[in-house]
């Protein structure tokens, strides 16, 4: 493992007291990461946070500052293809990955190398979008490493698209299947404008995000690929089934944002009906990215986490 650079921006400072690096992910893949201590002398647990499509350790620093202040640490690293890990085509802003279970992968690597030698128990889980997909996915594996997992706005189905989504998986699937998934299919939405934005109703946040993707480029990605939208599709359906969902023992707080266009509300509720392992909270007003969202929404979602990981919940 080598020194890697988190990046301060204005407003938007490095969290104090942690040590960051690269980890060798699956297929030798080279992937950032980074462990932040709490100054509290006896730790809560370490939280493994995993994040969305297109972002980066440095979109979260305000809310590892929140955790690490209530006495957890964090661990968590830069999805492979983005922010400061290895990219996987020559197109280096191509949203783009070969499997889906390569997500699954170096996350199991990165618990095994990083979280369970470097970091302090009981190990807890934040996961936002595809990173909550991601999480879901595996969770009936996570049940003797993992106490308790939050996702936030799990990316299981497909919403706010101009193109019905039928029509996106076949294209998709016919450009993966006949070697075309590099593909870039979509709008580049790197340099989206606050009006009408489905992220976050806090311009402050929004400006600052804003300011990362200005000053580092190179940590953002553009358009999904065909493969990626292939490989997305395809493990959607399968997460929410039935038979996946009974499997899941690590106990789950979904916390659903009720204005979330990229993942509908409804299917957010639909899910916690069927997933026995779970409970919903909803948060009327908010936007899909929950933790980047207005204090009147953010702060109810770090309250019902900071809730659900205490020791007697």
């Amino acid at each position: 493992m080598t020194e890697a650079i988190l990046h301060a921006t204005k407003g938007n400072p490095v969290p104090e007291n942690h040590f960051a690096g690269y980890f060798t992910g699956h297929k030798n893949k080279k992937l950032r990461y980074s462990v932040f201590r709490s100054s509290q002398s006896v730790a809560r647990g370490t939280i493994v946070l995993l994040h969305g499509r297109n972002e980066c350790i440095e979109k979260y620093f305000e809310t590892i500052n929140d955790l690490t202040a209530k006495g957890f640490w964090i661990a968590t690293f830069d999805t492979r293809g983005q922010g400061g890990s290895e990219r996987l085509l020559k197109k280096a802003h191509a949203g783009y990955v070969r499997r889906f279970s390569d997500y699954q992968k170096d996350i199991s690597l990165f618990l095994e190398q990083v979280v369970l030698p470097d970091t302090r128990l009981p190990f807890f889980m934040i996961a936002h979008s595809t990173g909550g997909l991601a999480a879901l996915s595996m969770a009936p594996t996570l049940s003797n490493r993992i106490e308790r997992m939050v996702l936030t706005a799990p990316f299981i189905t497909l919403g706010g698209q101009s193109v019905p989504k039928p029509w996106i998986r076949a294209i998709a699937t016919c450009l993966s299947m006949i070697g075309l998934g590099g593909v870039q299919l979509g709008k580049d939405q790197r340099e989206r404008h606050f009006e009408g934005n489905p992220l976050t109703s806090d311009p402050v946040r929004f400006a600052r995000n804003a300011s990362i993707g200005l000053e580092h480029p190179e940590l953002f990605i553009g358009a999904p690929t065909a493969r990626w939208l292939f490989e997305v599709l395809k493990t959607m359906p399968w997460v929410i089934r039935q038979d996946h969902l009974t499997k899941i023992t690590v106990p789950t707080l979904l916390l659903a944002p009720v204005l979330d266009a990229i993942t509908p509300y409804a299917a957010q509720e639909e899910l916690s009906r069927n997933f026995r392992a779970a409970q919903l909270i909803p948060v009327t007003g908010a936007r899909h990215e929950l933790l980047l969202e207005r204090d009147v929404y953010r702060n109810q979602a770090l309250a019902a986490i900071d809730a659900f990981f205490a020791p007697d919940a």
